[in-house]
């Protein structure tokens, strides 16, 4: 067999002017030949389709660059510190200098999987009723076997790009789940993949269980170290020492990809280092090492201990919305029987940690899942992030977005639960998280639209403000027939026979409860209709609060009210 093993500038000479190349996004997101890539064609407007799950902060590169002409992707915006626009993403679609298909995250890498097995279409059961519906790629047809059925187009790459722990020179490569969208891009691509791995080895056959990608399908293979920085790499059963996803790097990307100092930090960062040698060299010994510790799964100890909750400071208005919410979905996951409830991200994701951890209180056995495809699992205190790697070992699956969006939200022997939020939110429960047109580009679906479309109930956490809360969103990312819940930092809303919200539950708060009515009446963007049997809630109790800032002390999602 040939060997595939070259350097990085060999293999980025595989890539071609107008390519449309596919990063791939596992639970590392990022790759060494990524970063090579825009250093070797930076200023030579190559016009690329740019193919990519989830752009985030380095995702700009392209934009800054001038590298890219359409993007196909879920998501467009930052991760850390967390999960917001950024206006690199956002001008750029809005001016239409570059054009963008937005998907959901399934649906994305069901359009490579048709691609990879050579089907004419795949079926799904995402994007009805959403804006994406509208999209050339979906089609709501008739079924010759009874009702309508979504089928999504292939789609093929021309070369796909990413990082793995562990390849043998002839380039079979081997990969560990959480792998969110999975190979199929990898597989579709019609010159191959282009594979950096952390470990060259003789003879993969040890490893061979998790050998996903034949030798015959990568076109270069590059032995690059710390490939996947500022990604984490998790690394079990594999010859290769794992290290932590750099939060601090993706946070100073976001922040400075905002700034002046945007050229400076390029030139520094990723168009002076000529090779992976150099680039460590720049990052150091001293990080690589902390980055290393930080993959121990009981490195969030010194985390906690470095980042005590701050118990003492006033209960804020995020902190309210996710101890309704949460209080609300483990009393659904109780009425449904629910087996398993899946996070949502931000805030959201903290209301869901704390739902399951009452609703185990309350007796059920529910599991916890995220759509990166941990299944089961438990977060560990100081790091609020669904790309924690320490809670990858206390998962009892770990698996892809399509097995947990694409198997276990909507499967017939699987009642479950999920806890989202809105950007925008209107009466019916449609969820914009992606455009107001003519004005701003958000950030785009990620997985809301599959687990909207298919879970069996879900609770929207917010804050309740006029901007927020619409009589008609006017783009639907994730339609409204399964959010039979809004919980708000002033109230919960629940779904009438009409299949509008109405307020069902008040927040404690000053006033008489007519009074605190008449704030939320002027704070809905809906016009208010509230239960007949009006409730009202316990405030936050000390120990849900501590839950909450224990998981998140430095308040990346739980930010403060504005004084």
């Amino acid at each position: 067999m040939n060997d595939k093993v070259v350097d990085l500038d060999t293999a980025i000479s595989l890539v071609q002017p107008g390519d449309a190349i596919h990063i791939v996004t596992n639970h590392s997101r990022w790759t060494a030949a990524a970063r090579h890539l825009v250093r070797h064609w930076w200023g030579n407007d190559p016009e690329f389709t740019l193919v990519m799950l989830s752009l985030s902060s380095l995702g700009t590169l392209f934009f800054k660059g001038q590298l890219v002409k359409k993007v196909i992707t879920g998501y467009s915006g930052d991760v850390f510190p967390n999960f917001s626009p950024n206006p690199w993403f956002g001008d750029a679609y809005l001016r239409g200098d570059v054009e963008v298909e937005h998907w959901s995250f399934l649906t994305f890498l069901q359009r490579l999987e048709a691609a990879a097995r050579g089907l004419p279409a795949l079926v799904t059961g995402s994007l009805v009723d959403s804006s994406m519906a509208d999209n050339d790629g979906f089609a709501y047809v008739d079924s010759p076997f009874g009702g309508k059925v979504g089928l999504l187009a292939p789609y093929a790459p021309d070369i796909a790009l990413l990082h793995a722990p562990v390849a043998d020179r002839h380039g079979n490569v081997a990969l560990n789940a959480p792998s969110l969208e999975g190979v199929w891009g990898a597989l579709a691509a019609r010159r191959g993949a282009i594979v950096t791995v952390e470990k060259i080895v003789d003879d993969i056959r040890p490893w061979s269980h998790l050998v996903q990608i034949p030798a015959h399908q990568v076109a270069a293979l590059v032995e690059a170290p710390m490939g996947a920085h500022p990604g984490g790499l998790f690394t079990r059963d594999t010859p290769v020492e794992p290290y932590g996803e750099d939060l601090d790097f993706w946070s100073d990307v976001a922040a400075i990809s905002r700034s002046d100092d945007f050229d400076h930090w390029i030139d520094e960062w990723v168009l002076a280092p000529a090779n992976q040698d150099e680039y460590l060299s720049k990052l150091g010994q001293k990080r690589i090492t902390a980055l290393r510790a930080k993959a121990d799964p009981d490195s969030w100890k010194a985390d906690a201990q470095a980042n005590p909750p701050d118990l003492e400071a006033p209960i804020g208005s995020w902190e309210r919305a996710a101890v309704y919410g949460a209080r609300h979905l483990a009393s659904q996951v109780v009425v449904h029987g629910a087996d398993a409830v899946l996070a949502g991200a931000g805030v959201a994701n903290l209301a869901t940690w704390l739902g399951v951890r009452l609703a185990r209180e309350q007796g059920t056995d529910v599991a916890l899942t995220a759509e990166l495809g941990l299944w089961d699992y438990e977060p560990t205190p100081a790091d609020p992030f669904v790309f924690n790697h320490r809670s990858f070992p206390t998962a009892t699956m770990l698996t892809d977005s399509d097995r947990v969006l694409g198997l276990l939200v909507g499967s017939p022997q699987t009642t479950l639960l999920a806890c989202l939020g809105a950007a925008q939110i209107d009466v019916n429960g449609n969820i914009n998280s992606t455009l107001i047109p003519d004005k701003a580009f958000l950030v785009g679906s990620g997985g809301g639209n599959d687990v909207a479309s298919r879970a069996d109930s879900i609770v929207v956490v917010a804050t309740l403000t006029p901007r927020r809360t619409l009589s008609e969103v006017p783009y639907i990312t994730s339609p409204g027939k399964h959010v039979h819940s809004f919980a708000t930092d002033l109230g919960i809303f629940e779904k009438d026979e009409h299949d509008r919200f109405e307020l069902t539950h008040i927040a404690p708060g000053d006033g008489s409860i007519q009074e605190r009515i008449t704030t939320i009446e002027q704070l809905c963007g809906w016009e208010l209709s509230v239960a007949k049997d009006l409730k009202e809630l316990a405030p936050p109790h000390a120990s849900e609060i501590e839950a909450l800032r224990t998981w998140d002390p430095q308040g990346r999602f739980l930010r403060p009210d504005a004084s």
